[in-house]
């Protein structure tokens, strides 16, 4: 009877499990499928889930009409130099807070967490107006410097370096290594899993961000993939099958990101969580 109550239990999860999967799917699926609609299928009665027929007009109008290569090539930059800035800045300050014991430590280290309540819409209007005096509006350096660095980037990064042995650094130390050479050949490749985490957190956040680059560009040849698409939302109608092919493109990097990189992404959290 054990055995009974422990299967059906199994199964219940299991359910529970397949059913959240499937409602998160579906939206996704319904996006593909609206992308390859012909303009008289996307509101037929009843909505189809399979496109009849299946057609790529609307892929080729966005790279062909819409420039989405320029926006996809701004995306891509400013993405990936906000996280290259990220994994070397945090790396260094997580490195720091970790295992480096300095006047102020904790305080400073608490004084970065307590920011994290601060929602990042309240601190727009002070950036921007200290970028507007640097002459850095409609520069992707105004766009990428306020995301180069993140708290919750050294919080992770930091609770994962706590847990190498101290001892392996002061071994490293007294052959003559230097800090860096130690983060650099030791510290980092044990955290490579905390390091594939930060990278598909900061990469996804910089690939989706809307507001800041609507706030900070105003020429269209620098928009990001964000702003160019909900450009697409003329002032009294909008192009539903092109707004879908865009999302689907803009998607797809994010999901190859994280398919490659999800055994160390699952791996960093579960250890950084753990570790005090």
């Amino acid at each position: 009877m054990t055995n009974f109550k422990k299967i059906l239990k199994s199964i219940s999860i299991h359910g529970v499990i397949i059913f959240l999967f499937l409602l998160t799917l579906v939206p996704f699926l319904w996006m593909v499928a609206t992308s390859l609609k012909p303009e008289e299928g996307i509101f037929s009665i009843p909505p189809q889930l399979i496109p009849r027929p299946l057609t790529t007009e609307y892929y080729k109008e966005l790279f062909e009409k819409v420039r989405f290569f320029i926006f996809f090539g701004n995306s891509l930059f400013v993405s990936i130099v906000i996280t290259l800035l990220n994994l070397v800045l945090n790396s260094l300050a997580g490195y720091a807070f970790a295992k480096h014991k300095f006047p102020g430590r904790e305080k400073i280290f608490t004084l970065l967490l307590l920011t994290m309540m601060v929602p990042g819409q309240v601190c727009m209007m002070p950036v921007f107006l200290i970028l507007k005096g640097c002459n850095l509006l409609n520069t992707f350096t105004g766009l990428i410097i306020p995301g180069a660095t993140s708290v919750f980037g050294i919080f992770l990064m930091r609770q994962f370096m706590k847990g190498i042995p101290n001892e392996i650094l002061e071994s490293a130390r007294m052959d003559g290594c230097g800090e860096l050479r130690i983060l650099w050949s030791i510290v980092l490749p044990l955290c490579r899993p905390a390091l594939a985490t930060m990278t598909i957190f900061t990469f996804m956040g910089a690939w989706n961000e809307f507001l800041w680059p609507l706030i900070i560009m105003t020429k269209e040849s620098k928009y990001t993939l964000p702003v160019a698409l909900a450009n697409l939302n003329g002032q009294h109608n909008t192009e539903w099958g092109l707004l879908m092919a865009g999302s689907v493109v803009v998607i797809l990097p994010i999901l190859l990101i994280f398919i490659f990189m999800q055994k160390y992404f699952v791996k960093g959290l579960v250890m950084s969580g753990i570790k005090g």
